[in-house]
């Protein structure tokens, strides 16, 4: 179930411990979470070249992070999670509001169980972001839309989170990995408009491709 906050959390576990690491969030950690007031949903992925998980959590609004519920899970964790937060590398947490849902005119089934999920973040200053809102919404995703196999677009404004100062995230929802040879993608990118934001330094953002990892947990209360 979709939600209009996402907690976005990566974490790189040894291959040594994998199962083990895979088993915690499976039956402890996304499980717990969710069981706080708010939360809608979880779905888990992993990345397409490496061994490095991720979880996007959705929640009903930004206030599920602060409920004393979810607190106390990050809080008082038990010895298993502590064990694994002192051991795992990579790991970056952030949330943020959504801003944006496009989606592609010629969907079937829920766009939110793609089995690939492309993250884009970047760091927009002040005074370009009315400009970059207006690319990426009104140019950008409808372009990228056109390709049957790209099927929705969530962006989403970074409220906090670390190891960067990321201020926008968009998530990308894809039906298979031609969307990224495809014409559409490649005619997106070669734009006027595309072509002189590439020429500044803030542009250069962050890209990662996530294949879905299991099924999505859904929250006890939904």
């Amino acid at each position: 179930m979709q939600g209009r906050t996402v907690l976005f959390s990566e974490m790189t576990p040894d291959i040594d411990w994998e199962d083990r690491f895979n088993k915690w969030n499976d039956r402890h950690l996304v499980p717990s979470r969710l069981a706080a007031p708010g939360f809608t949903s979880a779905q888990r992925y992993k990345h397409a070249d490496r061994e490095t998980y991720l979880a996007v959590y959705e929640a009903e609004d930004d206030s599920a992070l602060t409920s004393e519920e979810f607190l106390a899970v990050e809080d008082y964790p038990n010895t298993e999670t502590k064990w694994m937060m002192a051991n795992i590398t990579d790991y970056s947490s952030y949330y943020g509001d959504q801003i944006a849902d496009l989606r592609g005119a010629n969907l079937s089934g829920d766009p939110l169980d793609a089995p690939i999920l492309y993250s884009v973040f970047f760091s927009v200053p002040d005074e370009r972001e009315d400009d970059f809102n207006a690319w990426y919404d009104k140019e950008h995703v409808p372009m990228l839309l056109k390709c049957d196999d790209w099927l929705m677009c969530r962006r989403f404004l970074i409220k906090d989170g670390e190891p960067q100062p990321w201020t926008h995230l968009a998530l990308h929802y894809l039906n298979d990995m031609s969307a990224f040879e495809s014409p559409e993608r490649e005619a997106a990118r070669s734009t006027k408009m595309f072509t002189k934001l590439l020429e500044e330094q803030w542009f250069q953002g962050s890209t990662t491709v996530y294949l879905r990892h299991g099924d999505r947990f859904v929250s006890p209360t939904k």
